[in-house]
């Protein structure tokens, strides 16, 4: 063996692919094992052992025997029997095994200088190249597991793109010029309106029971109101001031403190609870309420509505309930799909996206995203080497 075999790497300006990336780190494995059964594993392994027990003590030694102190001779001497016995130990057959009687030469002397390391370190490079190839086959393998993780998060990936390259695809297909406004208006009406509702509600309830509707909400995944913080949430359920309005409270925490004084059970208290989180309080409205627009698929708004019901019921007079009421009787109308698939494609498609859809290019780009996921999945099924 002529030369030491070292990690290889990836060359060239372009970045491979996931599945490159694989293919390649498992080939590199392969060959880092094909190199070690060249010379026979078992003999592989045991001239590494051997030479890695020789440059730990080379490197345990070097400052310690260097010099002419008498600690610097006691720590020779350890040396040498220590390096003397571990090459009387080494069989006749091992790999380089006149390496290591080459590196005991070198240091075969009453006195040692740094220069008689390095010859005796490089005396041992016949035996280095064996401890390299163990060191190949190991990053070969740390190699293969950071490309398998890699292709397995790339598959995901394609997962999500090729759903919404085909969501593209079908937004193609939609009736541009269909009267979506049979969605959209009923949608609207709903909207102003339990906006206004809620903001007299706020106006009109105090925080305590405005707090514990929020709070009913976590058990309803549609409606997603942010939770209040839990010290804002014990001084509202505890403190008399949780009888005034979310409005009043943040017109309080703009009060002096002498000025509170008139209006609060406490206005060091207030201050510290309600003015550190007027952010919080300011956010509190409607929008968990309302209805997004494009409108998701029918079975999904109508229990988006379900949801939103007894929440709506809560704020808002009965003509609101009869708006929200009237958004899910459309998602029982027969044309709904095609009403809604327009709607998407008239928001999302952007005009690059309709032209490629023309073209035929966003089939290509599905076509190719399924077979890269195809080939993908192919190669995590193989086996790696050992």
């Amino acid at each position: 063996m002529s030369e030491r075999v070292h990690p290889t790497a990836d060359v060239g300006d372009e970045t491979p692919t996931p599945l490159e990336a694989l293919e390649a780190a498992r080939e590199r494995l392969e060959q880092a094992n094909r190199r070690i059964e060249d010379h026979g594993s078992d003999a592989v392994t045991e001239a590494a052992e051997a030479y890695r027990n020789a440059d730990e003590l080379l490197t345990e030694y070097v400052d310690r025997a260097t010099g002419t102190g008498r600690e610097n001779f006691q720590a020779y001497v350890e040396l040498e029997g220590q390096f003397s016995t571990l090459v009387e130990s080494l069989p006749d057959d091992l790999k380089a095994r006149a390496a290591f009687d080459d590196a005991l030469d070198a240091i075969d002397k009453r006195r040692l200088s740094e220069s008689d390391f390095e010859r005796a370190h490089d005396a041992l490079e016949p035996a280095a190249q064996y401890a390299d190839l163990l060191d190949e086959r190991e990053a070969a393998r740390e190699a293969l597991d950071d490309a398998r993780t890699v292709a397995a998060k790339r598959r995901r990936e394609l997962d999500d793109e090729i759903g919404e390259r085909k969501r593209l695809v079908e937004l193609g297909t939609a009736d541009l010029d269909a009267p979506v406004e049979r969605l959209r208006d009923p949608i609207e009406h709903y909207n102003e309106a339990v906006r206004e509702a809620f903001s007299a509600y706020l106006h009109e309830t105090s925080a305590r029971d405005v707090f514990t509707l929020l709070q009913r909400s976590q058990w309803y995944p549609f409606v997603e109101f942010r939770q209040p913080p839990a010290d804002l949430r014990e001084y509202v359920e505890e403190s008399a001031d949780g009888e005034d309005t979310i409005p009043e409270l943040l017109e309080f925490a703009d009060y002096s403190r002498s000025k509170l004084e008139h209006y609060v059970e406490s206005a060091d208290v207030l201050k510290r609870r309600v003015a550190t989180q007027q952010t919080y309080l300011d956010g509190i409205d409607a929008e968990p309420l309302t209805v997004e627009w494009p409108p998701g698929p029918a079975g999904a708004l109508r229990r988006r509505v379900r949801e939103y019901r007894p929440f709506v019921a809560r704020v808002a007079d009965e003509e609101t309930v009869d708006r929200l009421r009237a958004v899910r009787e459309c998602t029982f109308e027969d044309e709904y799909d095609r009403l809604q698939t327009a709607a998407q494609a008239v928001v999302r498609l952007t005009p690059d996206e309709r032209e490629q859809l023309a073209s035929g290019a966003l089939d290509a780009e599905l076509e190719a995203l399924r077979e890269e996921q195809a080939a993908l999945e192919a190669a995590l099924e193989v086996d790696d080497p050992v």
